[in-house]
């Protein structure tokens, strides 16, 4: 069980741009990802039709990964916003990849090429990763001798978390950094943290963030001290491979492959 008063006082500093309070601002609310679509983007009428907060990619033959909100519009295009407080969780080739993610996930078996969607990889950074001093960075593939854009529907954009204009994305940026719901500018922005901090529903919803939280500290920590003990045991070299999986609960080949390291 956690301290529920520890974590009713820590929810006071949680802002937008921390991922996990991201998460659940962004969760079942339509409203909340438009006005936040409409800004990075520019497209005032978008409309976004479904919402899919934490989305597990899973791949069998690639690398799976967790998608903070994916959105689709009623113009079927696709949107996928990440909110990256590392400079290093925010690389060119993970946003490639996410957009890879993107295309894989939207195109069936016997789907012609030409029906997958217009996408948008959207990574809201809390420092200027670029390094340039713009609000929005938009990143599009063109023709190498007339930089006419190439138009394959695929677009990466990284927001600058860390601009201050006073523009639309200005605005955005300073409720992604605020903690204090009546500070915010975006109506939708601080109905939603209202919520979350200041009513009992919401404090319901992120006492269950922290308990899970801790519940995934502690089957993590768990899990490093069965690696552990599996080490020592191949060590002591009194039991076998199948023995150390059965007794400490691992799959037989994550203990062979401690042991071929260790006789490496």
């Amino acid at each position: 069980m956690i301290d529920r008063q520890l974590v009713l006082e820590r929810i006071k500093y949680l802002r937008p741009i921390d991922d996990d309070f991201m998460r659940y601002m962004f969760k079942d609310n339509i409203a909340l990802a438009q006005v936040t679509l409409r800004l990075i983007t520019g497209i005032d009428d978008l409309v976004v039709t479904e919402l899919f907060p934490q989305r597990d990619e899973k791949h069998i033959l690639g690398r799976s990964v967790i998608l903070d909100a994916l959105c689709r519009d009623s113009l079927k295009r696709v949107y996928d916003i990440e909110v990256q407080r590392a400079d290093s969780g925010a690389g060119k080739k993970r946003a490639r990849y996410h957009s890879s993610v993107i295309d894989v996930d939207n195109l069936s078996a016997g789907q012609d090429f030409d029906e997958l969607p217009e996408s948008f990889t959207i990574f809201i950074t809390e420092k200027d990763v670029v390094g340039r001093g713009l609000p929005v960075y938009r990143i599009d593939r063109r023709f190498e001798d007339n930089r006419e854009l190439f138009g394959d529907g695929s677009h990466i954009l990284y927001v600058n978390g860390a601009y201050t204009g006073s523009d639309g994305i200005g605005m955005l940026m300073h409720d992604f950094r605020c903690a204090v719901p009546d500070e915010m500018y975006i109506k939708e922005f601080r109905d939603t943290a209202k919520m979350l901090k200041e009513t009992k529903e919401g404090a319901e919803t992120m006492c269950k963030l922290f308990e899970d939280l801790a519940m995934e500290i502690a089957e993590k920590h768990a899990y490093e001290q069965k690696i552990e003990f599996a080490k020592r045991m191949i060590e002591g070299g009194e039991l076998n491979v199948e023995k150390i999986a059965e007794y400490l609960q691992l799959p037989v080949s994550t203990v062979r492959e401690l042991a071929e390291k260790k006789s490496a």
